[in-house]
């Protein structure tokens, strides 16, 4: 029952990079249309395509730990999941 159900699975994963191989393929083209119109904003009837540049400022962990090790360690917090493979 289990080898069903993992092989069930790898099928539906299958699928699924299939799917979104092609909706990366429409994503492309679709922001090819805009840069081939030279605008970052489109509407259309029903829609509104946005491809727009987006400037965000983050903490460079690394760099602090090496410049400040003990400053990063006192806000270091350790965080614990769980990971779910399976292997042939």
């Amino acid at each position: 029952m289990i080898e069903n159900r993992v092989k069930k699975l790898q099928e539906i994963e299958a699928q699924q990079k299939e799917l979104e191989a092609a909706a990366d393929a429409i994503r492309a083209e679709l922001k090819a249309d805009l840069e081939e119109k030279g605008v970052d904003e489109l509407k259309t009837k029903n829609f509104i395509l946005r491809w727009k540049e987006i400037i965000s400022s983050r903490l460079d962990s690394k760099a602090l730990k090496a410049a400040l090790p003990d400053v990063y360690g006192q806000f270091c917090k350790e965080s614990a999941s769980r990971r779910f493979t399976i292997t042939a």
